[in-house]
């Protein structure tokens, strides 16, 4: 990951090969240089904007112009990022413009050995801390690169930015450095997620993402237990069996835990953990088979949350779980029409193989409930309907609280994730009846992302004879950016969701959620 570290003194003196500034729109439509542009202006004899508006430059958000300074300052290029929108004067910008306008400029940089960001500090008023938490996400995230498979092919494709500063009027004000530093340890985690989404399920069966989640939980300090397929049988763990037995690739359920001696408040993250998904013998067409290895999102962004979350220290109890399983048609794969006892003793008639992912999930929702955490979130890529009602950008938020559920979309928010809330109205759940077993994977047609949550609520337990407290994530488009890179988001695996799942387990830690 890119180097990066906190920085006093003005844009053109600063030693860097790139200095960035931002650009943006003011109340009236015109450009206008953002609160970090001024020393730079002054240097270039206040012809910045000039020369940024005759190379095309308008502030809108995405857009990046370099510009070269011969002499005039230290570093011999500017890099002018589009803000968009700017607030009145004295007005922050927003931490998502920032994290986006930053990662535009990282991406735009790639090649540079290094670069000083000066999107949010000025000599009489310096970044604040959520401005140094957002410019170093926006760095950290937009410089990401994905290079691990490329050989021949490797030196057409610029290296990320070797390090960044980020440039504030005090680097050793200890509220700075602690955002910089959560910020570092969180962007690691997101990479860490990226990474795996974006290995090729050739490489990453159930037994091998176990295997990363107990060389991490080992470097952190988590517990962690893994069941094979042996003990998952023996243990009555029908949903994920079910899904995996056409796999030569046997599944997996990962269970990790951190505690906090001062924690009074306990949460479950549970994430699907499909290495692959082919449907099964409800077999998807070719084209929406070709990214399925990021049907374990989930599960990525549960193990790396929780590796995030241990390096914070944040006083919660968290446990998480990885219910994983390589969904495979073959004369062993389950069979639609098939019945499942999942564990805690719910029948579920298979109607859709290629409905797995709720089936994994319900395993591992039993099995979360049991140890009666005060919440569960659980995330999943788990309906196309998601993408159908809310795009590739957003994801949908269901629960069985409505107070918790904004608590999620606000953490979410704040975060920099995008997320929207979802009912999950009552009157589904009669489509998901069987005629043979206790409920079918499977309902009404239409709303299906609602239709998987009302199925998913079927298997959260109950603490004090109330149903636990329980949100679902479901992340389908978001989780796999199919288009180009946009912000601070690659093309590919995005990470999402672990950004999320921290703010919560901060929230929860902080009694801003109880």
């Amino acid at each position: 990951m890119t180097a990066i570290a906190l920085a006093a003194g003005a844009a053109d003196q600063i030693d860097a090969d790139a200095v960035v500034v931002g650009i943006g729109i003011d109340a009236a439509g015109r450009p206008v240089l953002g609160p970090g542009a001024h020393a730079i202006d002054t240097a270039l004899g206040r012809r910045l904007l000039a020369t940024l508006v005759s190379l095309g430059a308008t502030g809108a958000a995405g857009e990046c112009h370099r510009i070269a300074t011969f002499g005039a300052t230290v570093a011999p290029v500017v890099a002018a990022v589009g803000l968009g929108s700017t607030p009145r004067r004295g007005q922050p910008i927003s931490a998502e413009a920032l994290r986006r306008a930053t990662g535009v400029a990282l991406r735009s940089l790639a090649g540079t050995r290094k670069v000083a960001i000066a999107l949010g500090a000025t000599r009489t008023s310096g970044a604040t801390d959520d401005t140094v938490s957002a410019m170093a996400e926006g760095a950290l995230l937009g410089a990401y690169s994905y290079r691990r498979y490329r050989q021949t092919s490797l030196d057409a494709h610029r290296p990320p930015v070797e390090s960044v500063v980020v440039l504030v009027d005090d680097p050793k004000s200890p509220a700075a450095k602690q955002a910089l530093s959560r910020a570092v340890i969180v962007c690691a985690s997101v990479c860490k997620a990226r990474d795996m989404v974006n290995t090729p399920p050739s490489d990453l069966h159930p037994r091998e993402f176990a295997d990363i989640a107990t060389t991490e939980a080992a470097r952190v300090g988590l517990e962690i237990e893994v069941l094979d397929e042996k003990a998952l049988k023996k243990g009555g763990y029908g949903g994920i069996i079910g899904v995996g037995q056409g796999s030569v690739n046997p599944p997996r359920l990962v269970r990790l835990s951190y505690r906090h001696p001062k924690a009074t408040k306990t949460l479950a993250f549970v994430g699907k953990g499909i290495t692959f998904d082919s449907g099964g013998l409800s077999l998807k067409p070719a084209a929406p088979m070709e990214w399925m290895k990021s049907d374990m999102g989930g599960a990525a962004a549960v193990l790396t949350a929780m590796i995030a979350i241990a390096q914070l220290k944040l006083a919660v109890n968290v446990t998480g779980w990885a219910p994983l399983a390589e969904n495979m048609p073959s004369g062993t794969a389950q069979r639609p029409s098939d019945v499942l006892t999942v564990y805690g003793g719910k029948t579920v008639e298979v109607l859709n193989t290629d409905a797995e992912g709720r089936l994994v999930l319900a395993d591992a929702l039993v099995r979360a409930s049991e140890e009666l955490p005060d919440f569960i979130v659980d995330a999943a890529t788990l309906t196309g309907a998601q993408l159908v009602a809310l795009g590739t950008h957003t994801s949908g938020v269901m629960a069985n609280n409505d107070d918790f559920r904004t608590a999620v979309v606000d953490a979410a928010t704040r975060a920099g994730e995008q997320m929207w809330p979802m009912p999950v109205p009552p009157e589904l759940r009669k489509s998901l009846d069987s005629s043979i077993a206790d409920i079918a994977n499977i309902g009404e047609s239409f709303g299906g992302m609602l239709v998987a949550a009302s199925f998913l609520s079927e298997f959260v337990g109950k603490r004090d004879g109330e149903p636990i407290t329980w949100a679902h994530l479901d992340i389908a488009g978001p989780a796999f950016n199919q288009s180009d890179a946009y912000g601070y988001t690659p093309k590919g695996g995005t990470g999402a969701a672990v950004r999320t799942f921290v703010q919560i387990a901060d929230d929860v830690a902080a009694g801003r959620i109880s």
